[in-house]
C-alpha cells in the first residue's frame, strides 16, 4: 500500500499539480490525455467511434474554490456537450461536482450541474457523476438523488473500497453505475485498506449491479477481471446490452480494441484539458501496476528512459521551483 500511498500524496500536491500543467505536454502527457481544447477531442472521439468505442468525456480541473473557476469548468462542459450532439458522436460526460462549486456552496454547484444536465437531457447524452473522497461522497448522492427526480440521464460511480458500497450498490440500482475500485486515501472505519477485501467487494459489486441493476460500467484494466465477468454474464445470460467494460484512455489500446472487436459494448473514459496531474497520479494509486502500461508512452522515446511516475512528479517540482 506504500506506492498506493505514494500516488496519493502527489496527486494533492497542488505545486506539483501547477508544474504538471506547465510542463506536462512536454513530457508526454498527451499520451494519457486526448488534447487539451474541444476540437482535439472530437477528433479523438471520431477516431475511437470508427471501431465501435464509445467515450466518456472529462474537463479535467482540480481544486477549484472559487466560483469563477467553476463557472469556466461549467461553460466548458456545456460546450462539449453541444459539440457531441453537432458531430453526432457517441460519447457522454463524466463530471466532478468539486469542479462545479461543490466546495464552495452547494446552491450554486446543484445550479450549474442542473444546467448541464438540461441540456444534455435536450440532445439525449448521459451524465455521470465522477465520486472523489468519503468526505464528498454523501453531499454528491444528495445531488444526484435531487437532480434525478427531473432528469433521468444522470447516473455515478461506486467505488468498491467503502463498507457502505453494498447498500449503495442496491440503493441507487435503478441508475446507470460506473464499478470501481477507488482512489483515494480513506480511513480504515469507512473503507477497506487490504487490497484482497477491495478486489473481493469490487467483483462483490459488479455481480450484484450485473444481476440486479440498471446498467453497469465495468472500468477495470485488469484482463483477470474482465475474463472473469465474461464468464459470469455467460452463465447467467445477461445480454450485452447490460453491461460495458471501461478503461482509460492511453491505458492497453490492444485491449481496447479487441472487447470491441468481439461484440462487448466498450466505453474509453477520455480526459482532456492541461490540468491532468492529480488525475493520473489517482489511477496509479487506484492500481499501481497501470505505471507499467504506459510507461513507454509517457516517456521519452528518443531517449528510451525507463523512469518511474514518482521521478517525473519530482521533476515537475524541480521545474516549478525554477520558474519562480
Amino acid at each position: 500500500m506504500a506506492l498506493r500511498d505514494f500516488f496519493i500524496y502527489l496527486s494533492e500536491n497542488q505545486m506539483l499539480n501547477g508544474a504538471a500543467q506547465r510542463y506536462g505536454l512536454r513530457m508526454g502527457a498527451q499520451s494519457v490525455v486526448a488534447g487539451t481544447t474541444i476540437p482535439e477531442v472530437v477528433q479523438t472521439i471520431k477516431e475511437l467511434n470508427k471501431a465501435n468505442i464509445s467515450c466518456t468525456v472529462d474537463n479535467l480541473g482540480e481544486f477549484v474554490f472559487e466560483k469563477s473557476a467553476a463557472t469556466a469548468a461549467k461553460q466548458n462542459i456545456l460546450a462539449v456537450i453541444q459539440a457531441i450532439h453537432d458531430e453526432q458522436l457517441d460519447a457522454h460526460i463524466s463530471l466532478k461536482p468539486s469542479q462545479l462549486g461543490q466546495d464552495i456552496d452547494i446552491d450554486f454547484c446543484y445550479e450549474n450541474l442542473k444546467e448541464i444536465l438540461a441540456l444534455a437531457h435536450k440532445y439525449d447524452i448521459f451524465v455521470n457523476f465522477d465520486m472523489e473522497n468519503y468526505a464528498r461522497l454523501h453531499s454528491s448522492f444528495d445531488l444526484l438523488e435531487k437532480l434525478h427526480q427531473e432528469y433521468d440521464n444522470v447516473g455515478t460511480v461506486i467505488q468498491a473500497y467503502f463498507f457502505e458500497s453494498e447498500e449503495n450498490i442496491e440503493k441507487y440500482k435503478n441508475f446507470r453505475l460506473r464499478i470501481v475500485k477507488g482512489a483515494y486515501k480513506e480511513n480504515d472505519n469507512v473503507a477497506y485498506q487490504s487490497k484482497d477485501d477491495i478486489d473481493r467487494n469490487y467483483l462483490k459489486l459488479i455481480e450484484q449491479h450485473l444481476l440486479n441493476g440498471k446498467f453497469t460500467s465495468i472500468a477495470t484494466h485488469d484482463h483477470n477481471v474482465i475474463n472473469h465477468v465474461k464468464q459470469f454474464v455467460k452463465k447467467n445470460n445477461i445480454p450485452n446490452d447490460k453491461f460495458e467494460f471501461q478503461m482509460l484512455y492511453g491505458f492497453r489500446k490492444d485491449m481496447q480494441y479487441n472487447l470491441a472487436k468481439e461484440g462487448y459494448n466498450f466505453c474509453t473514459y477520455l480526459p482532456f484539458g492541461s490540468d491532468w496531474y492529480g488525475y493520473f497520479m489517482r489511477r496509479l494509486a487506484e492500481r499501481p501496476q497501470n505505471l507499467a502500461l504506459v510507461t513507454k508512452q509517457v516517456f521519452n522515446k528518443k531517449t528510451n528512459t525507463a523512469i518511474g511516475l514518482g521521478v517525473t512528479a519530482f521533476a515537475l517540482g524541480r521545474l516549478s521551483k525554477k520558474s519562480k
